[in-house]
């Protein structure tokens, strides 16, 4: 294998972590292979939030500036009581957090961070994006992994030294390393039920949104059938809004059906503004939530799973795109530090990770606990909450958006 193959990087998925994951390692000189199943790229979902901890990395990468003028920097994070819309708690971000965290909080729509993505990599000569291309085999090979990949009739066969997996939450790589070696599962539905909308500001739902929330923060209704996140997209001419809500399995899937009377019914006992603006903003696209538990990420021949293919969260702490950007930079940072031994790179990569994963899975889930409190223990969320300054609620979240990935050296 010469030089060049010898160091190729072979990715499976061309979403927000694949497409990171190819501009970091050819950032480091990898030439890399990037096979999407999609005959297309197109973003699944609507909007979605970047906190610090990932437009650091995007800035580092040289997309941060081509995502700018397509996404909105939000002043603040409010938490409104879903029923009285009275004002529970507010972290300050806009100027004061970027001062704070050292990169900026935007929000966005998943296009335009897609098409940021997408348009960088297009600029990196080493990298390769082939889409209508489905990996439909591995194994190891003498210096690394190789694969067999189904493209528009033809096969393509691929080595290198390291394949990256990051197809999501519905993993195909992840099932055939399932069958190949022990450690490696499937996503689990959560028991719970997303639902978005994406309203023009000018519309009547956007014109009902501007009298229950401020237009230029990340507003969160707390309740406790559901919640609702709500923030502006696409330089604000758009509203994306997300809500949450127990409900039982249905098809897997970035654009599901199930029964809009589990929203409404959800939305019982809300301020009237607040029902009807989820009234208005209609019809609700569904999709169930997965989550990825597994006890391995990585091979010791060269394969690791990032992202959602890895450890797909609820969304409950807005950082699964944010982990899935963490992680991918994280890598190629780690097997440029140990060049000669890419199955220490990885053990040690897996190593670093799973920690923040774990702290990260806590808070998403004490969120939730809080988000949907009722009775007693919502009265005491409220008293804690009021008692908390502006200050202190920003420096809670300090380990979280003000992490930068560390070197390792080797000794």
């Amino acid at each position: 294998m010469d030089d060049a193959r010898s160091r190729q990087v072979v990715i499976a998925g061309a979403g927000i972590a694949g497409l990171t994951a190819a501009i970091a390692f050819a950032e480091r000189g990898h030439p890399v292979q990037i096979f999407e199943q999609a005959p297309r790229l197109e973003a699944a979902g609507a909007g979605i939030q970047l906190s610090p901890n990932a437009t650091r990395v995007l800035r580092q990468l040289g997309v941060l500036d081509r995502l700018l003028p397509h996404a909105v920097r939000p002043e603040a994070v409010v938490l409104k009581d879903a029923a009285t819309l009275r004002e529970l708690a507010r972290v300050p971000l806009g100027q004061a957090g970027e001062s704070r965290w050292g990169a900026p909080y935007l929000v966005a729509h998943r296009a335009d961070v897609q098409a940021a993505l997408t348009a960088q990599a297009a600029e990196c000569r080493d990298i390769e994006l082939v889409t209508g291309a489905r990996v439909t085999g591995l194994a190891n090979a003498p210096q690394g992994v190789a694969v067999t990949v189904e493209a528009d009739g033809r096969r393509i066969e691929a080595s290198g030294q390291l394949l990256v997996g990051a197809d999501g939450v519905w993993s195909s790589l992840r099932e055939k390393l399932a069958v190949m070696e022990p450690g490696f599962g499937k996503s689990r539905f959560s028991g719970e039920l997303a639902w978005r909308a994406t309203v023009p500001a000018e519309s009547a739902a956007g014109e009902a949104f501007a009298t229950v929330g401020a237009t230029d923060c990340v507003t969160t209704f707390l309740h406790p059938g559901f919640h609702l996140v709500a923030y502006p997209v696409s330089q604000g001419s758009a509203f994306n809004l997300a809500a949450f809500t127990r409900g039982e399995r249905i098809a897997e899937g970035w654009s599901g059906h199930a029964d809009p009377a589990i929203l409404s019914g959800a939305v019982r006992g809300t301020a009237p503004a607040l029902a009807r603006l989820v009234a208005l903003a209609g019809p609700w696209t569904a999709f169930p939530i997965h989550t990825v538990a597994q006890q391995r990420w990585t091979t010791p021949a060269g394969t690791a799973l990032i992202g959602d293919a890895a450890h797909a969260m609820t969304p409950f702490a807005a950082q699964g795109a944010a982990m899935a950007i963490e992680d991918a930079a994280m890598l190629a940072g780690m097997v440029a530090d140990f060049p000669d031994d890419p199955g220490q790179s990885l053990a040690v990569w897996e190593n670093l990770r799973r920690p923040r994963i774990a702290k990260v899975l806590r808070r998403g889930a004490l969120n939730r606990l809080a988000w949907h409190a009722w009775g007693p223990v919502a009265i005491a969320r409220n008293l804690v909450l009021a008692t908390r300054p502006a200050e202190k609620l920003a420096a809670d979240l300090d380990w979280l958006y003000g992490w930068e990935a560390r070197k390792v050296v080797r000794r």
